[in-house]
């Protein structure tokens, strides 16, 4: 009986042929290579989930599981960063207020700015960078949980307080020297002039949806105590 032959079918291809054609098909299949993070931008975004989970549950109930969650990296990456929660903290504050406290230094200073122009400045930044951004749940969180941390309202006297007091008392004996404003009160009590941002922080969280505050006229307001003159007549 003869043998049969075998044939190989009409539509195979060479070897060589099938490999280069399903090369694409594997690549696809293969996991994309995670997009490489700078440094510095994962420490941002460890800096930015810290603010949410900070203000969410306080210094005391915050963990640093959570933040590391919040962030997208392993909880062992965020000590790469940061040694503990209060390193974590310390390095929050520095970063979200210390540009600001340093831009209005030099506006303070500045001898081609009148202190009028510069107090306004200030306002105009406050209003924008803390009560318009998540900055000022960090002022919320100092308020809330400073009392039972004394360790943590210490840092952020010294930090953020104390320069920014220091720069308000410049300003505010430049005012009281040439004129623009009405005594030495806010250059001897530098905290007159913060007092209304701090009331608008706090005004904010707590009473915002139920009697909203016009903190533009609050600061107008606080201007024509400061100089002791209506508005239209102000320097």
């Amino acid at each position: 009986m003869a043998k049969t032959r075998r044939h190989s079918e009409p539509s195979a291809l060479p070897r060589r042929e099938r490999d280069r054609r399903a090369a694409p098909a594997r690549a696809a299949r293969k996991p994309a290579r995670a997009r490489k993070i700078e440094p510095a931008a994962r420490r941002q975004a460890i800096l930015d989930a810290a603010l949410d989970v900070f203000a969410e549950r306080g210094f005391e109930a915050a963990r640093l599981d959570d933040v590391a969650g919040r962030a997208g990296v392993a909880k062992g990456t965020l000590y790469l960063y940061f040694r503990d929660k209060e390193a974590l903290f310390e390095a929050l504050v520095r970063s979200a207020v210390s540009p600001l406290l340093q831009h209005m230094s030099k506006v303070a200073t500045a001898p081609e700015i009148s202190p009028l122009q510069a107090l306004e400045t200030f306002f105009a930044l406050f209003a924008k960078e803390v009560l318009g951004t998540e900055r000022k749940l960090l002022l919320r969180l100092i308020v809330a949980e400073g009392p039972r941390f004394p360790a943590i309202a210490e840092f952020y006297y010294r930090e953020v307080v104390a320069h920014g007091l220091g720069i308000m008392r410049a300003l505010a004996e430049r005012a009281a020297d040439e004129g623009v404003f009405a005594s030495d009160a806010a250059a001897r009590f530098p905290q007159l002039i913060v007092a209304p941002l701090l009331m608008a922080v706090l005004w904010d969280g707590l009473f915002a949806t139920i009697d909203p505050l016009d903190v533009d006229g609050l600061l107008r307001a606080h201007r024509q105590v400061l100089t002791g003159k209506p508005e239209k007549d102000a320097p």
